[in-house]
């Protein structure tokens, strides 16, 4: 399969950007994952901006505000909260303990990813495609994950603001546990199907589908790694204990109330 030359701009916006984790190797997936979704988003407005349709600008222009929004809240959480790190503290390794050439694979791992992800938007533009209905529906997916990601990360931050020490079972995390990983998998969701009408070939297919599924598979791994932690934290709470086993973690109304006997899934 032969990459257009622009596919090479996109994988170098992603490399450069997520590079960051150099620095916290943890950046690699939060802070470097967020800006280098955005920095796709701008270079692509960039490269096709004499070919946008009204549902790529769109689709780009949502990338953007998505992904300055994630690394920016990301970062302020890095900065600013204490309780954060407490919490996470110990599952976080300090990152002068990894060895370099770990971090190497790291980094490309996700940069490669971040490129997938962002594909079917890619081959809509490049394919020289229209607006058709797989646009404007996956453009609407993407604006509903946003929000509900934003409205989730904000409904937490206000609610550990009244009570630090209890977990979050108010507003959206009444339907799942988990409701900003729910957002970023509509949001991914609508991603691949702007791809639908448009992707030709199995290479383009095969890319935009590893890039799903690895998505996928993050967000269900961070689903995870949130239960052990809340496990420990809040596991001799019966309000607690009622609230994990009646409220799906992901997934609204699928009964999957946990996935911590899942070990295969480590990010």
């Amino acid at each position: 399969m032969v990459f257009p030359a622009e596919f090479w701009l996109v994988a170098a916006v992603s490399f450069l950007i997520s590079a960051i984790g150099f620095k916290e190797y943890i950046w690699f997936f939060s802070i470097g994952y967020g800006f280098a979704i955005a920095g796709a988003g701008v270079l692509l407005l960039s490269l096709y901006w004499n070919s946008l349709t009204p549902g790529t600008a769109l689709c780009c222009v949502l990338l953007v505000i998505y992904g300055c929004r994630l690394g920016g809240y990301l970062a302020y959480r890095e900065a600013k909260l204490k309780s954060y790190h407490k919490h996470v503290g110990s599952e976080i390794k300090d990152s002068k303990t990894i060895p370099f050439f770990v971090k190497v694979s790291i980094w490309i791992a996700c940069a490669v990813l971040y490129v997938a992800m962002v594909a079917p938007v890619f081959y809509r533009m490049n394919n020289g495609s229209a607006d058709n209905v797989w646009t404007w529906v996956g453009a609407a997916l993407i604006l509903i994950g946003f929000v509900m990601e934003a409205e989730a990360d904000r409904e937490k931050k206000n609610a550990k603001a009244k009570n630090a020490g209890r977990f979050v079972d108010t507003g959206l995390y009444r339907i799942v546990r988990c409701p900003n990983y729910l957002g970023e998998l509509i949001l991914w969701t609508g991603v691949l199907v702007v791809g639908f009408g448009t992707l030709t070939g199995i290479g383009q297919w095969v890319i935009a589908i590893l890039g799903y599924i690895g998505i996928v598979y993050v967000m269900f791994s961070g689903a995870r790694r949130l239960e052990l932690r809340q496990n420990r934290t809040y596991g001799a709470d019966p309000e607690y204990q009622t609230y994990s086993t009646t409220v799906p973690i992901l997934l609204p109304l699928i009964p999957l109330y946990s996935v911590v006997r899942y070990k295969w899934l480590v990010a």
